[in-house]
């Protein structure tokens, strides 16, 4: 719906590359989760093969990881403006009609997100108080929730920006850019 290639007329305050600063590093760690899954998956598999001996809890330690990288690339994927658009119809609407629809998926998203965050930290302190924990290693579930409460925060501010910026675009008739084509611009 908006248009990416676009940049912004304004330079993005510190606010807005701090969020980027944080984004990015999230979707390293992200990045990092998804190789250590693919390390321990290899492993486990030719350990099963060859030795009869797979890695102890190796689908728990890999969905809690999987769980974890998907938290931590939303940030990232939200500033970008990587979510899946439908965009079929509207490819030739204006400007401000675009900014007006990605601002309503944008409060959309937002409202989900901070239900999903909410419910989240509920979850949290209901499997603390459970103290539940992996079969085959002491490890509580609840361990990876604050740093997934921290990404959702993490994204609840960038789709707040990225909400922002679609507003005023649809007030300006502007295309929107986001902090990622606006910072590289001043790097």
């Amino acid at each position: 719906m908006a248009e990416h290639g676009r940049e912004a007329a304004r330079t993005p305050g510190s606010a807005a590359r701090a969020l980027l600063a944080t984004a990015r590093v999230l979707a390293v760690i992200g990045g990092l989760l998804s190789c250590a899954m693919a390390a321990i998956v290899t492993v486990s598999v030719i350990g099963r093969y060859l030795f009869n001996r797979p890695i102890p809890g190796d689908y728990d330690i890999v969905g809690i990881l999987c769980g974890c990288a998907i938290f931590a690339f939303l940030p990232y994927c939200q500033l970008q403006r990587g979510n899946v658009l439908a965009d079929f119809f509207t490819a030739r609407a204006p400007a401000r009609m675009k900014a007006s629809l990605d601002a309503a998926g944008a409060l959309i998203y937002l409202a989900a997100a901070v239900l999903l965050t909410w419910r989240l930290y509920y979850g949290a302190l209901e499997m603390r108080q459970s103290a539940e924990v992996i079969a085959a290693f002491d490890f509580y579930r609840w361990w990876t929730i604050p740093f997934d409460l921290f990404c959702m925060v993490v994204l609840i501010l960038a789709i707040a920006y990225t909400l922002a910026q679609d507003l005023a675009a649809a007030r300006t008739g502007a295309a929107t850019a986001g902090p990622a084509a606006e910072a590289g611009r001043h790097e």
